[in-house]
């Protein structure tokens, strides 16, 4: 990484910057993922506005230089620029980015995309939650209004709702939405806390780290917004990644309910679980093989063995169905930053690696 610059001398501004009041102590920092975006990186820091404290552009070994380009060129003295020898995902970069802000001194930490499908003017509405002890992590939402969906394409608004579901499923997070939206903002105290050696490298970078805050109770905020669409390239492929995150998600699904229903905490709804699934699956099993049988010999069916196959089916599906309910209303809803230890001094060092 460059050596940081000293903080003095002009900013650049935006006029669409909205404002943001902030305690004059409070360190706002951004970090920017560089990957084949060396056309738009400089539009979007022009962009930055004079509140953030420092920008960390991150080259994960982009093929067009975009890193050497922004030392080049800007000459905003708050950004520093993190180099990677080789190419490790958007993931990786992230992490790279957060290190670096957290060794740097950052109170919270904002991340946009350098392709310029993000507006910098925006960062107010993601830091604001947080500052304000509503939040611990701010993520966009381009589905609030659903008048500025007409300039997403449509394999990618079909996809992003799929991939939606699949993460409300493994992270426990049901009010959520647009899952894969990297507009996002942390407060610092919790990265020591997530195990960043660990979170995803590359595009279930976001999902993934939505399960790790899930674990922590952490309270999560979507921020309404709209993406930008010009002649920048997404690299991420829906359709591609589609079946990957479904088995990802499954996984991050099955560690939750392991941490947080039985680990962590054994309650009536961890009871729900376990009867209700073992009752759906006698219910069908017997049900599927009492049907067979049936079939086989010809014979009718008593209705006692109807009874028996349908009964613990309905049973077990109402106790699953409680469980459900007893899971979206355990949401995280309050902040805990507030009640964490500074990030220098939260967790052991491995954890920040």
């Amino acid at each position: 990484m460059l050596p940081l610059p000293p903080t003095t001398g002009p900013t650049p501004t935006s006029t669409a910057e909205e404002s943001f009041p902030l305690p004059p102590s409070t360190k706002v920092a951004v970090v920017i993922p560089c990957y084949r975006c060396k056309g738009q990186v400089m539009r979007v820091l022009q962009g930055v506005g004079p509140q953030v404290w420092r920008v960390f552009v991150v080259d994960d070994a982009c093929p067009e230089g975009t890193g050497a380009w922004v030392q080049a060129q800007s000459q905003d003295p708050r950004v520093a620029v993190v180099q990677h020898t080789h190419n490790q995902g958007v993931g990786a970069a992230v992490m790279s980015g957060y290190a670096a802000a957290l060794t740097a001194g950052a109170h919270i930490i904002v991340k946009i995309d350098g392709d310029g499908q993000m507006d910098p003017s925006l960062i107010a509405r993601f830091v604001n939650p947080i500052v304000q002890g509503r939040a611990d992590y701010t993520k966009g939402n381009r589905f609030f209004n659903l008048r500025s969906l007409k300039g997403m394409p449509r394999t990618r608004l079909l996809g992003n709702a799929g991939l939606s579901f699949l993460a409300k499923l493994s992270t426990g997070y049901w009010s959520l939405f647009d899952v894969t939206n990297g507009y996002t903002a942390i407060h610092a105290r919790l990265l020591p806390y997530l195990e960043m050696d660990k979170v995803s490298r590359r595009y279930f970078f976001e999902t993934d780290l939505l399960f790790r805050l899930g674990t922590l109770r952490a309270a999560v905020v979507d921020v309404p917004m709209e993406a930008l669409y010009a002649d920048e390239r997404s690299n991420l492929k829906v359709w591609r990644v589609l079946p990957e995150f479904a088995w990802k998600n499954l996984a991050n699904l099955g560690k939750r309910i392991a941490y947080n229903y039985f680990l962590r905490d054994l309650s009536v709804a961890s009871l729900e679980l376990v009867v209700g699934a073992a009752l759906l699956l006698f219910g069908v099993v017997f049900g599927l093989t009492t049907w067979s049988n049936a079939l086989a010999t010809g014979l009718p069916t008593p209705l006692g063995t109807i009874m028996l196959a349908a009964l613990p089916t309905l049973v077990g599906l109402q106790m699953l169905l409680a469980f459900m309910g007893h899971d979206v209303a355990q949401q995280p809803q309050r902040a805990i930053h507030p009640l964490l230890p500074a990030a220098d001094s939260a967790a052991p060092e491995k954890q920040t690696r």
